[in-house]
């Protein structure tokens, strides 16, 4: 089988993380290229772009660092896969139903139909639906995760809808596509290909969360008998430890440095009477404490808000994102939460090649890659065509040729045609419906 290259961008509001892959369609994901920046001052809050133009730029970068890697060059991007994430993501609960004539088969196309009508459902208008998750069908009097195939005249599904402020994807598509004239092959929620990549099909049976604590926002799914339960983004992250410590005099970069080499968010009985940077190191402690209870106790909270009770989490607390790097965060929840934590992994079936990548913070970037390389066959990649030599191998010098012209280069207009979501919702549906006894790879 031919190899496939696919790329992937996160946009999150501490950096901005560009990832390609390569696939031969034999369930495996080899990532061979990672390259990131760091978001400006203001270029993207709690994950929507603030700034285009800023933005832009810093993409622009990571995509031609990218372009001259061995492993790549002389391929170009001519396109992408966008995780989305941010604080305006969440769920809504919506059930659906179909009347259907006596008798009736349940096929993929009334599936599709029973998902169409969940993903057009009536929403307040400042939110966009950006997916539909199955959560439980019911065909008669039956309840089912899988209803393909049963016999009845009515069926009725309920569903989450992912929906989100419309400025998150449309601030993507200007930067992406306006300005750097590169085609969007789709939007992935990244909560979602995160907890189909990182979860196990056992620890969603069981019912577990997934936390995603990032710079200023973290995101909590729960999962329960299979399947999604409840989604929520808290905004508040690890950057508001890093703002607590600078409030004590030190600029936002050393702030930052000083939560990952001396900050622990376990109190301790005795602090050691040092001074570090000009600040002691008790005063730090004192900060970095208690705002990192205060993320812990919001965390916990979302178990009250989805009406789950923490006996009914059996699969645990499954953790990953940049801001559990802090010393004591995993700890501390595991101590509040009276629930098993662990530290989120890559599967065996997703390879990271590039030796410069920091695996622990992979998940999200390498989660949408995954997700975009089953979803869709396209190729994300081209390579341009070479310039034909003159056969002596020297260009003719003509005085009364007019200036020579810069050679323009290529040009992807092709903008997405609709809702890319809508068109791979039938996909997408399989993928987070958490029916996942068969555990063979769609790639």
């Amino acid at each position: 089988m031919s190899e496939r290259y696919i790329a992937a961008i996160e946009v999150s509001s501490s950096k901005i993380v560009a990832a390609i892959g390569k696939t031969k369609g034999t369930g495996h994901l080899d990532v061979i290229a990672v390259e990131h920046e760091p978001t400006g001052e203001g270029g993207v809050r709690y994950g929507i772009i603030q700034n285009l133009e800023e933005t832009s730029l810093a993409v622009s970068r990571i995509f031609y660092r990218l372009e001259q890697r061995t492993s790549i060059h002389p391929r170009k991007i001519k396109s992408v896969i966008v995780g989305l994430g941010g604080r305006s993501l969440k769920n809504i609960t919506k059930e659906v139903s179909l009347s259907l004539p006596e008798d009736t088969e349940i096929t993929d196309e009334i599936l599709e139909r029973l998902h169409e009508q969940a993903i057009h459902s009536a929403i307040e208008n400042t939110l966009e639906v950006v997916d539909a998750v199955p959560r439980v069908f019911k065909v008669g009097n039956s309840q089912t995760s899988s209803p393909k195939g049963m016999i009845g005249n009515h069926i009725s599904g309920v569903f989450d809808l992912i929906v989100c402020r419309p400025e998150l994807k449309r601030n993507i598509k200007r930067t992406i596509t306006d300005k750097l004239h590169l085609e969007v092959d789709g939007f992935i929620v990244t909560a979602m290909a995160t907890g189909h990549l990182i979860l196990t099909p056992e620890e969603k049976r069981l019912g577990c969360m997934l936390v995603d604590m990032g710079a200023e926002t973290t995101t909590v799914t729960i999962y329960q008998k299979g399947a999604l339960h409840y989604f929520a983004t808290i905004p508040m992250g690890g950057r508001n430890i890093s703002r607590d410590i600078a409030s004590l005099g030190v600029v936002d970069t050393k702030a930052e440095e000083i939560k990952i080499t001396s900050g622990n968010a376990m109190a301790e009985n005795n602090v050691p009477n040092l001074v570090i940077n000009g600040l002691k190191l008790s005063d730090i402690s004192n900060l970095v404490v208690a705002r990192s209870e205060e993320i812990v106790a919001n965390i916990i909270a979302q178990l009250e808000y989805a009406g789950v009770k923490d006996s009914e989490l059996q699969g645990g607390i499954v953790c990953i994102g940049g801001g559990f790097r802090m010393k004591g965060l995993l700890e501390l929840l595991e101590l509040e939460s009276n629930l098993p934590v662990r530290r989120g992994i890559l599967p065996e079936y997703v390879r990271i090649e590039d030796t410069r990548a920091n695996g622990v913070e992979m998940a999200e970037v390498a989660s949408v890659l995954y997700a975009g390389a089953t979803l869709t066959e396209k190729e994300s990649l081209y390579m341009p065509e070479r310039m034909a030599m003159p056969v002596n191998g020297v260009l003719p010098l003509d005085p009364d040729e007019e200036e020579e012209k810069p050679t323009k280069k290529p040009q992807f207009t092709n903008k997405p045609k609709g809702n890319l979501f809508e068109k791979w919702g039938k996909s997408l549906g399989k993928l987070f419906s958490g029916n996942e006894d068969d555990d063979t790879e769609l790639i």
